[in-house]
């Protein structure tokens, strides 16, 4: 892989000190101070000596900096991959050097490596100092400045050590322009350049080991979109070693793979599907930023093949999910008051996350109004999770809400299992008959309200979930709380938001509606090509009008089911009385008892044979049952419509009829009003 850096013998650094004579010694001296932290080694060489020997030294054991001065310094920079640091003269190095030189003449030279700073020539014009200023780059400029100062009589030169070197050949005194200070201080920035370029390249090991273990193809460029970076699965995409792939550009190498529109546009690029080198990949194209500024981009390439592999095996281990709802508010059919307050209290607690309480007789559609709020909330998109916890026994029902570790029990799934309230996560569980959950299971509920975590069976550590509870019962929880078989504080705790619904009872202006809507329903189910006779749905309600409806809306949809079944769709006459009594006898009783024999219930007779009278007396009210029949549909037609917002099309398509049928319904409502 690329950019691999060798494993560190040791904690100790290890810095390479190059300098000559003055310098050399200021190093020494200096080099056993840094030992607990540093391996200072001190190299008498210059230019390419000392770069032979570093080299040879490395491939021992790794140098982590260099430290030296003036062209040697410049040189070895040049033509080393390693920090090196120069040492560097300060104005208080200048003036000291300078008047150390003038004890024994006025006849002095300044020196320096490269320019010398303006500083210091505005430094020598304001104090008078006859100095004279050279500056030199290489080695032969050194010699030839030597030589044309002695020419000039000059007797002392304050210099780096090279030039100190040659000013001491040629008879001059030499006077070393560094101090210990800065030497000390470049040692001090060789230190932090080494420790800051470790923790860089243990970083960058990591990084390389990670990418190394991938399957997906990385490659990482620079803003010049040259190679700095690449992993082994993309070399073998390429089909080229790192060792030719680093420091090219990635475009010329393979142009599927280019990064030049993501270092322009700093955009990214996902899941695109390329071929490169004729094998087809999935690819990621990202930019790099670092402390908010571009500095290159990275490219991923996926194997789709190891993508469907992947998926097929995510599927077989999924839980079947139960978190698709089926219904939404504008189910709960009927325009009487009281479900338009069912429904507005509903849509104002969908905005809350707080906990729901759904009291309604068994049959009244108290799953159908959870749905409602959950799918009116801002967690539609989320799990929607429901148990009756009257379904199953206290042990499987424990299990089944909070879920257990591998081998909290017999029997037990290898590896666990979540709960129903870590399926709901994000979402809504639905606990339909509270009312009959164990006292020991509601004390594990409470903790699941007031801490927001559940802990699996055979486990130690809570599982933290984000779950809105809607519960729901029949019984009369306040008198279950008196009588002691349900806690008070759980009581409490879900009785925040509460919702009543009305039994069908309460609502028999509705049931047009509902027997019109639940008849569609049935018949489709049936796979029915017309929803059945006219007549029933007028007859089931006029005949029903004392009937209590102890079952409620389920009742009310088995009955008509049980009718359409009895009732061959083919059938072309209205139905009679002995039908209905034959097919639903519970809709002449009262109260739970049959009539007398005789009696009528809305002009139909009840006796059990058939006669002339009877046949008589159900003709006429045929025609009544005909017209309720078509005002419970076109009043059908008109809700619908109406929660459709004049929408005819959304509205021919929810009541499952052309158009046009829809027109000629809608002109029989306008005549009809």
């Amino acid at each position: 892989m690329s950019a691999l850096f060798h494993p560190f013998s040791g904690d100790r650094l290890r810095i390479v000190a190059v300098g000559f004579h003055g310098l050399r010694d200021l190093l020494e001296e200096l080099a056993p101070q840094y030992s607990t932290i540093a391996e200072v080694s001190v190299l008498d060489k210059a230019y390419s000596d000392a770069v032979a020997d570093i080299a040879a030294m490395r491939a021992i054991r790794p140098v982590d900096a260099v430290v030296s001065a003036g062209s040697n310094g410049s040189y070895l920079r040049q033509h080393l991959d390693l920090p090196v640091v120069l040492v560097k003269a300060g104005g208080l190095d200048i003036m000291r050097g300078l008047a150390r030189a003038s004890r024994n003449t006025t006849h002095i030279a300044l020196v320096t490596y490269g320019d010398i700073a303006p500083e210091v020539r505005h430094f020598c014009d304001t104090f008078g100092l006859r100095v004279a200023l050279r500056s030199y780059t290489t080695e032969e400029d050194a010699e030839a400045c030597v030589q044309e100062l002695k020419t000039q009589g000059v007797q002392a030169i304050v210099a780096p050590g090279l030039v100190v070197d040659l000013a001491r050949t040629c008879g001059l005194e030499g006077v070393l322009l560094y101090s210990q200070g800065a030497v000390r201080e470049a040692m001090d920035d060789a230190i932090e350049v080494a420790r800051i370029s470790r923790l860089e390249a243990s970083r960058r090991e990591k990084l390389n080991t990670i990418l190394g273990k991938l399957k997906d193809g990385v490659v990482a460029v620079n803003m010049d979109e040259r190679i700095e970076t690449i992993n082994p699965s993309m070399e073998a995409l390429i089909g080229l070693p790192a060792t030719q792939l680093i420091g090219q550009r990635l475009s010329e190498v393979s142009d599927a793979l280019s990064l030049q529109q993501t270092l322009r546009s700093g955009d990214t690029e996902s899941e695109q599907v390329e071929e490169v080198g004729g094998k087809i990949v999935v690819v990621t194209r990202m930019p790099i930023i670092e402390q908010g500024r571009q500095t290159g981009a990275v490219l991923v390439c996926q194997d789709p093949v190891v993508i469907q592999r992947l998926d097929r095996n995510l599927r077989s281990r999924a839980q079947p999910r139960a978190n698709i709802t089926k219904y939404s508010l504008d189910h709960l059919v009927g325009q009487s008051q009281a479900i338009r307050d069912v429904r507005a209290r509903a849509l104002t607690c969908a905005q809350s996350d707080a906990t729901v309480l759904i009291i309604g007789e068994s049959g009244t559609g108290k799953e159908l109004l959870a749905q409602g709020i959950h799918h009116a909330g801002a967690r539609r998109a989320q799990p929607f999770v429901a148990v009756n916890c009257a379904a199953f026994p206290e042990s499987l029902l424990e299990s089944e809400l909070f879920g257990y570790v591998e081998g909290a029990f017999t029997g037990s799934s290898r590896g666990g299992k979540i709960g129903l309230f870590e399926a709901a996560h994000t979402g809504t569980i639905f606990l339909d008959e509270i009312g009959e959950m164990p006292p020991s299971l509601q004390t594990r509920l409470l903790r699941v309200l007031q801490e927001k975590e559940v802990l699996r069976l055979g486990s130690t550590e809570p599982t933290p979930v984000d779950v809105r509870i809607i519960a729901a019962t029949h019984r009369d929880l306040n008198a279950q709380v008196q009588a002691g078989g349900f806690r008070r504080d759980l009581f409490y705790r879900l009785n925040i938001l509460l919702i009543k619904l009305p039994p069908l009872r309460e609502r028999k202006d509705d049931l047009p509606l509902l027997a019109s809507h639940l008849q569609e329903k049935v018949a489709q189910r049936l796979r029915y090509r017309k929803p059945g006779d006219d007549s029933i749905v007028a007859a089931i309600v006029d005949v029903s009008q004392h009937y209590d409806w102890p079952g409620n809306i389920r009742e009310l949809e088995n009955l008509i089911e049980r009718t359409l079944v009895f009732r061959l769709p083919s059938s072309s006459s209205s139905i009679t009385a002995d039908e209905i009594l034959g097919i639903a006898p519970e809709l002449f009783t009262h109260q739970g008892r049959l009539r007398p024999e005789g009696s009528s219930v809305g002009g139909l007779q009840g006796g059990a044979e058939r006669s002339d009278d009877t046949e008589q007396a159900f003709a006429p009210q045929a025609q009544g049952l005909r017209h309720k029949r078509s005002a419970a549909e076109l009043a059908h037609i008109k809700a619908v419509l109406d929660a459709c917002h004049g929408n005819r099309e959304a509205t021919a398509a929810r009541l499952n009829i052309s158009r046009t049928t829809l027109w000629r319904k809608l002109k029989q409502l306008g005549e009809g009003q």
